[in-house]
């Protein structure tokens, strides 16, 4: 099983990601822009934060209020869960399955260097599984 930064590596090596003082909007544009459900909040190099589509959809929608009258510091999910570039991809799935969470930034001497997906997860576990069908394969076949 591969570690998270196994994984990073086959991934664009930029981090996405936004100050606290930015705009909902001015994210949401980012997200859509690059195509990712979440961003990270950088306080300069501190992580502060993440910004996620369920942040902006249970914070800003559900409250009737404008995402470009809000900076991304009034809904930002504060409390992030992290991995360090050493654990497991199943170690990641399992925290992201516990606490429900969709995207975890990897930490590497208090500076992010990457982000995981579930996409990204579920992926590698699809292609771990299919090396073991086709090794079986093959050793029943021999």
């Amino acid at each position: 099983m591969k570690t998270a930064r196994q994984l990073l590596a086959d991934k664009p090596s930029r981090i996405i990601s936004v100050s606290p003082d930015t705009s909902v909007y001015e994210a949401l544009e980012l997200m859509a822009k690059h195509d990712i459900g979440a961003v990270v909040v950088l306080d300069g190099q501190k992580l502060v934060g993440i910004f996620s589509e369920r942040d902006y959809a249970r914070k800003v929608i559900l409250h009737g209020k404008s995402s470009k009258e809000m900076q991304v510091r009034e809904i930002m999910t504060h409390k992030v869960l992290c991995v360090t570039p050493d654990q497991m991809v199943g170690e990641c799935m399992e925290i992201m399955t516990q606490k429900r969470c969709r995207h975890l930034p990897v930490v590497e001497e208090k500076r992010v260097i990457g982000m995981l997906s579930i996409g990204d997860l579920v992926k590698e576990v699809i292609s771990e599984q299919q090396q073991t069908i086709n090794q079986l394969e093959s050793y029943i076949m021999s």
